[in-house]
């Protein structure tokens, strides 16, 4: 890569890389819901209820299912909810209606849901539980956002049509490809696996992929990134056929420049989003 100007690389890096469905996952909350619906349109008949205790005695006497969407109106998953105050401690179970209906009223008042559904705080179950199922999602966000980076350059690879790998060991790529990895491993101490795997007629090119929201993402953690994959890259020049790639991004690797720039000079596959977008990548894989 010739003429490559780091500051002019670093300054192109995303503060972001969050798509639409990362923020509540609508599908996902509609059908935790459906798999309640019946039973919640079944409790909106309590709403309003002038007596409700001694109607939703009568509507799980009848209507015994309707106990297992009682934990979402709380935001809670888990079927087996424990609750203790100064009469006792209770386990509640929602999974297999094991408790004695007192018990069940007893939860229905304290946490307050008797009062929720029949002074008219809300208006259907059905909505109140949307709203809930998408609060919950929303704790989601996480373990989607250690996706998205890893999701954004499959796309591109997949683009250029290549045949690639997706987690696969470097032991496995040996095994695979006949091809003696073993400086890369510290002779087979380590097992290291990387993000993707593309194979072309001259070449197999290792892929890792990270992407580090600024503006304060860890200094120590980026260091040793930027020092790991430098060696990385050294390593495999030394084999025939192989080569390690970095695809990186982020405002984070601002506060860890230092390091990143060793790299940058040092290796020889390092790539930003936007040269991803750019059509680097398929031009790589066509050399």
């Amino acid at each position: 890569m010739p003429n490559r100007n780091f500051d002019e690389w670093l300054g192109q890096f995303r503060d972001s890389i969050c798509n639409y469905e990362y923020y509540v996952n609508f599908a996902k909350v509609y059908e935790n819901v459906n798999e309640i619906k019946v039973e919640l349109n079944i409790m909106n008949s309590l709403i309003g209820s002038r007596d409700i205790e001694r109607d939703f005695e009568k509507l799980v006497a009848e209507y015994p299912k309707v106990l297992k969407c009682i934990p979402t109106l709380l935001a809670v998953r888990e079927r087996e909810i424990y609750a203790m105050d100064e009469d006792g401690a209770f386990i509640y179970d929602f999974k297999r209606y094991k408790n004695d209906i007192e018990d069940y009223k007893r939860f229905m008042r304290k946490t307050g849901l008797f009062d929720l559904i029949a002074n008219h705080v809300i208006s259907n179950l059905v909505d109140y539980a949307t709203g809930v199922e998408a609060g919950l999602d929303s704790n989601g966000r996480k373990n989607r956002g250690g996706h998205l980076m890893e999701d954004l350059v499959e796309g591109f690879i997949e683009q250029t049509g290549v045949e690639y790998y997706k987690e696969m060991y470097l032991a496995d790529i040996e095994r695979k490809w006949g091809i003696d990895l073993s400086n890369l491993s510290n002779q087979g101490g380590t097992r290291k696996r990387f993000d993707f795997v593309v194979k072309t007629p001259s070449t197999i090119y290792a892929i890792e992929t990270n992407f580090y929201k600024g503006p304060n993402g860890g200094g120590s953690k980026l260091n040793e990134t930027a020092r790991s994959y430098k060696m990385l890259a050294q390593e495999s020049e030394e084999v025939d056929g192989f080569e390690f790639v970095w695809i990186t991004d982020g405002t984070a690797w601002r506060s860890a420049r230092g390091n990143l720039r060793e790299t940058f000079d040092t290796a020889r596959y390092i790539y930003s989003i936007v040269q991803l977008e750019n059509g680097e990548l398929k031009d790589l894989f066509e050399e």
